[in-house]
């Protein structure tokens, strides 16, 4: 299949699908080292006049290291025959590991930014902003109360640069 690079404005897939249902694989690259992590939670719209993700990492998290040392990250979609390998990519560390390695995943590169071949989706991002989620801030505590004990998520606004989609 080919590769092609399309404006995020025509992105026509459902993000409630794409991050939800889907998941996402977030992947850092710092000093020519990559880590990737599986995620469901996130977001996809315009902030600051710019078409953007919205991430969350825990602070636990290995790939968080990546992220926050490195400029850029990447976002994958896999076509449905690879959940297995993303449930893999959510319950692994890669502090134990190389799970892009055992994957077997083509990687690709991109102005610093790891992304992989058998992706059917690759947005190719840039930070924008970072800010620790807290306690204090939630209006409706059951949230709060339902999923965080003190592993709070870091909530990341990221530019997406390119889009790739297969065809």
């Amino acid at each position: 299949m080919a590769v092609k690079e399309i404006s995020p404005f025509d992105f026509n897939e459902s993000a409630f699908r794409v991050i939800g249902k889907d998941w996402l694989l977030i992947t850092g690259e710092y000093e020519g080292k990559s880590n990737a992590m599986t995620a469901s939670w996130g977001g996809l719209g315009i902030m600051w006049g710019k078409p953007v993700a919205y991430i969350f990492i825990r602070p636990t998290r290995y790939t968080k290291e990546f992220v926050d040392k490195a400029e850029g990250l990447s976002l994958s979609v896999f076509p449905e025959e690879y959940r297995k390998m993303m449930n893999y990519f959510g319950t692994v560390s890669g502090r134990d590991e190389d799970k892009i390695k055992k994957a077997g995943l083509t990687v690709c590169h991109d102005n610093g930014r790891t992304y992989f071949d058998e992706a059917c989706v690759t947005m190719l991002c840039r930070k924008l902003y970072a800010q620790p989620l807290a306690s204090e801030f939630f209006v409706d505590k059951s949230c709060d109360e339902k999923w965080y004990k003190d592993d709070y998520h870091t909530m990341y606004v990221v530019e997406i640069e390119k889009l790739l989609v297969k065809e």
